[in-house]
């Protein structure tokens, strides 16, 4: 019998992966990972990563959806001596493009900032973008007209484009396949306590400025409080988050070894910073990546509107501004439920996808409640609206997937590219779904967002079958005579499709 080792993996394995570099030296050894030593490497790892990326994601959504509280404080309203009720004076078809510029900066920066991501020490980079991005939110509280507010929302999508791809990043560095899509989905789930708590917040500024007057705009006030929080936990986050294993700080030179060498089953290392022209090909024509992008853009076409204008949707259902300010919060607690629990369940039962597919379904049928009930149904329009709030569940689940189910560290970061660059698209088409002649029903944007969800389900089941697929296909190539595996395979920086031993999450 003649063994053989494939020539494309003998021609990649050359330009290694970091991870390769704490191995050095132990040649030949073995490295016992004992299960109570990996269960307090998690304990660890998961005291000191999840907390601040969990605040970190949630303000991230926080510092997206100020917008829409102001659009209620008096943001919209022509200038005015009284502080309440005085605003930079803009229109319905402007609010829109606000909403909408900011994923324009998000889509111009998204490609380079991933490069970036590669090629800078990860965890320093992010933190810088994480405290810019808090400096230019703060920065709206000095806007006087609609050009300014333009330039704000610009850049602000410029700094935070880095934190999603970045934070997937993280969890496949830091976690092995069967535990990224419960981290995932906590650390995303602090969207919806950031909706919570930006309503409450918003809520409390605007009765105090009316009950007690104010000298700043209470629409400002928002920007302000907010702005200011994020940079300080972006210096947090510099001093908590290291780059990767090796200059981890609150890591012993023993534990950074072992925390490697837990994720060793992940078939994708810590990082490679060399651009690899194949891999971003293989990225450009792989039927998954595609996927991930057409699902990220649909998806994003109902996201990208009711971020921006689930508070006036909330006033159109005949609540007053600052009823609606609380009114939406319910639903930042079912997207918490819906995105911890599918996350735990996916991963208990193998099947991430078609687990989350039940959270669309229950957006799906929110909308419909919305749409079918008559105006005077408010609280049952109202919950129509809480059950679309489960609808992040599978958009996370495919982005816990980029984590899982893409190797090769330049595919890993043009995959999350594509993805954001979808992501981007529908955010920026979604507002404009909510045209101002359609107040306050929207019942033309509310039909897009049905057939959206719709859509989106069929490409969550073709995903699902091309894994399962080119799961089988790898498993025959294992199984063929002759076939040879190389020492340290998992850290050579091989692609998921190049890799016979990278088995696809489901």
């Amino acid at each position: 019998m003649v063994k053989h080792i494939d020539d494309q993996i003998l021609k990649h394995s050359h330009d290694a992966d970091a991870a390769m570099k704490a191995f050095e030296g132990y040649e030949g050894q073995t490295i016992e990972l004992s299960e109570e030593t990996n269960k307090r490497l998690l304990r660890k790892i998961d005291r000191h990563l999840m907390p601040i990326l969990c605040i970190v994601y949630g303000l991230n959504y926080l510092d997206k959806t100020t917008l829409s509280y102001a659009s209620i404080m008096g943001l919209k309203l022509p200038p005015s001596d009284d502080k309440l009720k005085s605003g930079i004076g803009i229109s319905g078809p402007e609010y829109s493009w606000l909403g909408s510029l900011f994923y324009f900066g998000y889509l111009a920066w998204e490609y380079p900032t991933s490069r970036l991501l590669q090629q800078l020490p990860l965890g320093k980079y992010s933190a810088f973008n994480i405290i810019m991005w808090g400096i230019v939110l703060s920065c709206f509280a000095a806007v006087e007209n609609y050009s300014g507010a333009i330039a704000i929302r610009f850049f602000l999508g410029v700094f935070e484009a880095a934190v999603t791809p970045g934070f997937a990043l993280f969890t496949s560095q830091w976690y092995t396949k069967k535990e990224q899509g419960f981290r995932t989905g906590i650390w995303f789930s602090f969207n919806g306590f950031a909706q919570i708590f930006g309503g409450v917040v918003a809520y409390g500024i605007a009765v105090g400025a009316r009950k007690h007057g104010t000298l700043m705009e209470p629409w400002k006030i928002v920007f302000l409080v907010t702005g200011l929080l994020t940079s300080a936990v972006g210096v947090l986050f510099l001093w908590i988050v290291p780059d990767n294993q090796l200059n981890c700080r609150w890591l012993s030179k023993e534990d950074q070894i072992l925390a490697i060498e837990r994720i060793r089953m992940n078939g994708q290392g810590v990082g490679n910073k060399h651009f690899k022209f194949y891999q971003l090909k293989e990225a450009l024509l792989d039927p998954m990546a595609w996927a991930f992008f057409w699902y990220a853009l649909i998806a994003d076409i109902p996201n990208g509107g009711l971020s921006n204008f689930f508070s006036q949707l909330i006033v159109g259902f005949g609540y007053t501004p600052e009823e609606s300010l609380l009114y939406g919060t319910p639903g930042g607690a079912v997207e918490i439920v819906a995105l911890i629990f599918c996350g735990w369940l996916g991963d208990k039962l193998g099947y991430r996808i078609l687990v989350s597919m039940s959270g669309m379904c229950l957006a799906l049928l929110g909308m419909i409640l919305i749409v079918a009930l008559p105006l005077s149904s408010n609280s049952g329009r109202l919950a129509g609206y809480y059950l679309t709030q489960a609808s992040p569940t599978p958009f996370v689940a495919i982005l816990s997937l980029i984590s899982s189910n893409v190797a090769g560290y330049t595919k890993k970061t043009t995959v999350a590219a594509m993805f954001l660059v979808g992501y981007c698209t529908g955010n920026i088409i979604g507002p404009q779904t909510f045209r101002a002649k359609d107040a306050p029903r929207y019942v033309p944007a509310e039909i897009t967002i049905i057939v959206c969800y719709a859509l989106c389900l069929v490409i969550m089941a073709f995903i699902h079958v091309y894994c399962v697929r080119q799961n089988k296909k790898k498993e025959t190539i294992r199984a063929a005579e002759g076939y040879v595996k190389l020492e340290n395979q998992e850290w050579l920086d091989l692609t998921d499709k190049e890799n016979p031993e990278f088995v696809y999450t489901l």
